[in-house]
């Protein structure tokens, strides 16, 4: 991520709007907007491939013949719109799959989830990317995962309608088919 790039072009749009950069509670605002760029937007360095390998600690689980699957509920996440850069907040995240030999560590779901979600996003490849990483790192093709989220693109902007929130589903291998994997997500 060019920071210097960045606060160039957060002095010329402060110019642009019609403020003073220079008053005080401007001075330093284009280095603060380059370092929380950075920050909250750390997941656009990494391929959903990349992820999978960083937060990819794995178990054996071995479980005979049941059928186990793992399910992790209410992972908040925030991301960015690509369409306006606006926020994407109160979401959550559920994750479920299907384990084929080995789990991963239950802290490395949330982290997979708050790392795809650290890229200028859309709520539905974010549940896309979710999927495929968690398939990758846990080597499964078993995954659901449902976001249900609040878009200020539609909230502060725009139709302004304050109570929307979006919900969005991606099914990989047998979440497709099977409802009862499907309600486990709820």
């Amino acid at each position: 991520m060019d920071k210097e790039a960045i606060k160039y072009h957060v002095l010329g749009l402060l110019k642009a709007m019609g403020e003073d950069p220079e008053r005080e509670g401007l001075r330093e605002t284009p280095q603060r907007v380059a370092n929380m760029l950075e920050e909250v937007l750390e997941g656009i360095k990494y391929t959903n491939h990349d992820i999978a390998e960083m937060f990819g600690k794995t178990f054996t689980a071995d479980y005979g013949d049941c059928e186990n699957t793992v399910v992790m509920k209410d992972i908040t996440v925030f991301s960015y719109c690509e369409h306006h850069l606006a926020l994407m907040y109160d979401m959550t995240v559920n994750v479920a799959y299907i384990p084929h030999g080995k789990v991963l560590g239950l802290s490395k779901i949330a982290r997979i989830c708050d790392m795809a979600a650290k890229r200028l996003q859309l709520q539905e490849r974010l549940g896309r990317d979710i999927a495929e990483i968690i398939s990758e790192a846990a080597d499964t093709p078993d995954v659901g995962v449902k976001i249900l989220g609040s878009h200020s693109c539609m909230t502060a902007r725009g139709i302004k309608n304050s109570s929307s929130r979006t919900e969005t589903r991606t099914y990989i291998g047998e979440f497709k088919t099977r409802n009862d994997l499907q309600k486990l997500l709820d």
